[in-house]
């Protein structure tokens, strides 16, 4: 899956929809690659650097 359509679906589901509304939506996805999205924006979080002045 890449990272575009990973951010689509988190985007979906911080405007509120329900994985049941994406997987009705995108018959395409399933719920694995929903916690798969879910996953990778954890794994993206937990690598992030910030950099104080």
């Amino acid at each position: 899956m890449s990272s575009l359509i990973a951010y689509d679906v988190l985007s979906y589901l911080a405007a509120g929809m329900t994985p049941q509304d994406i997987l009705h939506d995108f018959p395409y996805l399933t719920a694995e690659d929903i916690q798969a999205c879910l996953s990778y924006a954890a794994d993206r979080e937990r690598h992030l650097l910030v950099a104080h002045a």
